[in-house]
């Protein structure tokens, strides 16, 4: 492969042979322009593709997404074109890592014109390839075709915002059916650049809201996504006997030790003492000879009474 701006036919030894899966779709050959193996890139390669005409949202998840991606050892493929994909690309860039754009026209094509500069800085980082000789200008239809290749490069796309009719939903259409992995990052309800990605995911897409959930569904085994979590508060710590006395204690009003343990569905003595423990941790309080739940929580919130079995 050469260079910088060299441009090269690549047919072997560097073929990425999951091209092959695409049978007689398959390319004849790509023309490179850039720096590394693209047979070893694309092993561990991932597609993130979107609308053109993204919103600031599309526009921010692709790009932290593929930042963190490219930071994790991973190789951002994409279009090249405006919106999600030149995000995309950037985060990558912006990080360090690595990247590569399929094109639609030959590689010595600045399309579109105004990602000259970055199709520039991809070539010097990366690797700007196509299976259309130099001087090939773009068409409708070799979109499609283009589409296809970076489904089969790739070890799974990813879909940023598309509508309904978006070319991107062709791109992750044919990752399924060539048994690529398949996942879409949510938008609003009420967004119609979101539409086409919901529409995935209720299908056989799966739902990525970060780099480390991705990497977890097209990685190896070992790399899984952090156990998502809110912060933890103090009624977390409480064990089981004594969370159940707490949840016994009707909301507003005090109750005696008795009815919160015909609530709780243990004996009095025991709840007396769990009460004392609550007590001391600052969840209940003595009202005369009941017992009543704290107007303020040891989280610092206010109690209610919204999801507790007693006080009926």
């Amino acid at each position: 492969m050469g260079r910088g701006n060299t441009l090269q036919l690549d047919t072997e030894p560097q073929w990425p042979t999951q091209l092959d899966d695409l049978g007689d779709a398959r390319p004849i050959g790509l023309w490179l322009r850039g720096r590394p193996d693209l047979r070893t890139w694309a092993l561990r390669s991932v597609a993130v593709v979107g609308a053109r005409a993204c919103t600031p949202y599309g526009a921010h998840m692709a790009q932290t997404l593929a930042a963190g991606l490219a930071e994790r050892g991973w190789v951002v493929v994409s279009g090249a074109a405006y919106g999600v994909d030149g995000a995309a690309h950037r985060g990558a860039l912006a990080s360090g890592g690595a990247t590569a754009a399929v094109l639609a026209c030959g590689v010595d094509i600045a399309y579109p014109r105004g990602h000259t500069e970055l199709l520039g800085r991809i070539a010097g980082q990366g690797i700007v390839l196509g299976e259309l000789p130099p001087g090939s200008h773009p068409t409708p239809s070799r979109f499609v075709l283009r589409n296809r290749v970076i489904a089969a490069l790739t070890r799974g796309t990813v879909v940023v915002e598309a509508a309904h009719r978006s070319g991107s939903l062709v791109t992750a259409r044919r990752a399924q059916r060539l048994g690529r992995f398949t996942m879409g990052v949510p938008g609003p309800a009420t967004s119609g650049l979101s539409g086409g990605v919901h529409e995935l995911l209720r299908g056989e897409a799966v739902l990525v809201t970060d780099a480390a959930e991705v990497v977890e569904l097209v990685g190896g085994m070992g790399e899984l996504a952090p156990e998502r979590r809110g912060p933890v508060f103090a009624r977390d710590l409480l064990d089981r006997d004594t969370l159940r006395v707490l949840e016994a204690l009707p909301a507003g009003r005090p109750a005696h030790a008795d009815d919160v343990a015909l609530a709780a569905g243990t004996g009095t003595d025991e709840v007396i003492g769990r009460l004392y423990e609550l007590h001391s941790l600052g969840f209940v309080e003595r009202q005369g000879e009941g017992w009543q739940l704290t107007t303020q929580s040891p989280e610092g919130g206010t109690q209610t009474g919204g999801a507790r079995r007693g006080g009926h």
